[in-house]
Parts: structure tokens; C-alpha cells; sequence
């Protein structure tokens, strides 16, 4: 039985490909930060108490910031894959808090390559890595971007993902790593954190319609984001490390479209004609430094991992819009 270890697997993408792996027969670890509240909830549906027998997922504590968690937890699990999901993600929050975004984002990607280097040569054992980067290493880059597309980020998270992307690729070439980047573009879903603008937009809608909330505060309208189903680039993410040798890989849809158009075409499946009388903008939701348009070439993904995104736009957002819309009637109940 393969066994992985995920960092982040609370969050909307550990989640998710928990699901996957377990499907597929993994033993599945997870690393979880210790905390005063349980910060489990994505995960409560596949959670199997300790004492059951046979269970295939296990938690451990542990962080990113603290390199010695993380070698043991490596040592103690002996994983044949790692996926490296954790992160501080939120990029508006990486201008408040950049030195922290930095310590996870891209300090924490060495401290784990360092562990895996370890662990190879006093074992002998190779494992594959996985590290999720970011379409916002691209940045100002024009679209559409690709796996040759310079980088050129525009905040703290997307300079700290620079990093970790090119750590990624020096220890697969300096020991001889099994590492892979994948640059995932915008990907959503149900379990995609409330403060996130679609999230945000499709509770509020939610809410506004159970006449819980009379507005929406958002910041730049005009941004052109490429909005995929987190689900599917989970997938993505496996296949990579399935290949026969390591290489890095863009995810992406191939469609921009505005978080205005996100916006309208929220409403618009929820019955609410008019979203100009819900959404106000307020000033402090704007980055001091903008990525304006990211559009994905996926055509390597396509070519090399036979993966095309099946869930598109108006599919996701309808989506996200009908299970907002359940889970409020359901805390109403």
C-alpha cells in the first residue's frame, strides 16, 4: 500500500485529494497545525478515530515553520509521496503579514526538501515530491502564461512562491529528487475559504438571499482570473508524480473571465436580477500592487499527463452557488 503525507490537508485542496488518494488505496497522512478549535471540518466526512480498525488516515501534528516536526514526521511515516499544500494563501493577507507568508511559503518548502534529502541518503529510500505553486508567480506577465513565461510576481505570497518553485527544481537537480511544480491557476470550489473573493461572493449570495445580509463588499471588479474545479486539479497533481521522470506543469482552464463577470453570473443562477443594488466596493479589499489578467496554457498538462479540466466557468459557479445556498438552509433548519 502507497502511503502519502499531506501538509494542508484541512485545507479546500488536502481535502480533496485525501478523497483521491484514499479512492486509490493510499495510506493517507496528514499534517495538522495544533489549535485552540477544531480547524478540521473539510475533512470531518473521510476522519477515522484512531481506534478503528484498518483506517487509512492518519493526523499528525506538526508546521511548517518547525523543520525538526516535519524531518520526524518523515522519518516516522517513511511516505512514498509528499504533497506540500500548506501555505499561507490568502494574497491580499500576504501585504499584512509578509515575513510569516515567507516562513511558510517559501521556508517551508526547504525545510521539507532538506527533510526528504535527509531521509534518501541514510535510508536509501526515494520518495516523490509535489509542491504547489502558483499562477501568481506570473504576475505582470502578459497572458497567456505558460511553464516558459517569465515571473514576475506582485505580492509577498507570489515572490515567496517563487521561491519554493525554484528550491523545488535546484534539489531535483543538485540530489536527484523526484520534485514536482505545479503551477495551478485559480481553483475553486464549496470548500474554498470564505474569504476568498468567489467564495465570498457566492455566500454572500447565499445569505442575502435567506435575508441574512443586504450587501457584498468587494475590491477590484476587474481582475481576469482562470477559474477552474479544485477536484480535478487534485488530479492533476497526482498524475504528476506518476510520471516517469519529474517535470513541472501549468493547470489551468484556458478562459479568463473578470471577477465582474463572476459576480453576474452568480446572481444571475441564484434568481437575483439586479447585482448592482448588492455589491458595494470598498477601498480596502485593493492589493497595493495588481495582477491584472491570468490566463493558463495548459497544453503541456494535455500532452503529458492526458489532463483537460471537465468542470468549466458557469458549471463551477453554479456549483458553488447551490451548495452555498443548501448549506444556509440547512443552519436555518
Amino acid at each position: 500500500m502507497l502511503k502519502a503525507l499531506i501538509t494542508g490537508i484541512t485545507g479546500q485542496d488536502g481535502s480533496y485529494l485525501a478523497e483521491l488518494l484514499l479512492q486509490k488505496g493510499y495510506e493517507v497522512h496528514g499534517i495538522i497545525r495544533r489549535a485552540s478549535t477544531f480547524n478540521t471540518k473539510r475533512i470531518d466526512h473521510i476522519y477515522q478515530d484512531p481506534h478503528e480498525a484498518h483506517r487509512r488516515l492518519f493526523l499528525h501534528y506538526g508546521d511548517l515553520t518547525d523543520a525538526e516536526s516535519i524531518r520526524k514526521l518523515i522519518h516516522k511515516i517513511h511516505p512514498d509521496e509528499i504533497y506540500n499544500l500548506g501555505a499561507q494563501s490568502h494574497v491580499k493577507v500576504s501585504f499584512e503579514i509578509p515575513e510569516y507568508t515567507a516562513n511558510i511559503d517559501a521556508l517551508g518548502v526547504i525545510r521539507i526538501l532538506e527533510a526528504i534529502r535527509d531521509f534518501q541518503e541514510s535510508t536509501g529510500k526515494k520518495m516523490k515530491f509535489y509542491q504547489a505553486s502558483s499562477s501568481e508567480i506570473f504576475g505582470a506577465s502578459p497572458p497567456p502564461q505558460h511553464e516558459l513565461t517569465p515571473f514576475k510576481p506582485r505580492s509577498p505570497y507570489g515572490c515567496s512562491k517563487v521561491f519554493g518553485y525554484h528550491v523545488t527544481i535546484n534539489y531535483r537537480e543538485a540530489y536527484g529528487i523526484f520534485a514536482c511544480n505545479g503551477i495551478l491557476f485559480n481553483h475553486e470550489s464549496p470548500r474554498r475559504g470564505e474569504t476568498f473573493v468567489t467564495r465570498k461572493v457566492t455566500r454572500g449570495i447565499a445569505r442575502i438571499k435567506a435575508g441574512l445580509d443586504k450587501k457584498i463588499y468587494l475590491g477590484n471588479l476587474d481582475s481576469r482570473r482562470d477559474w477552474g474545479y479544485a477536484p480535478e486539479y487534485m488530479e492533476a497533481a497526482w498524475r504528476m508524480l506518476q510520471q516517469e521522470h519529474p517535470d513541472d506543469y501549468v493547470i489551468g482552464t484556458g478562459e479568463a473571465h473578470s471577477v465582474k463577470e463572476f459576480v453576474e453570473t452568480a446572481f444571475t443562477h441564484a434568481g437575483i436580477s439586479d447585482w448592482k443594488n448588492y455589491v458595494e466596493i470598498d477601498q480596502k479589499y485593493y492589493r497595493p500592487s495588481e495582477v491584472h489578467h491570468l490566463t493558463a496554457d495548459a497544453s503541456k498538462a494535455k500532452k503529458f499527463l492526458s489532463w483537460e479540466p471537465k468542470i468549466r466557468f458557469h458549471d463551477l459557479i453554479k456549483i458553488m452557488v447551490d451548495a452555498d445556498i443548501e448549506e444556509i438552509k440547512k443552519s436555518n433548519n
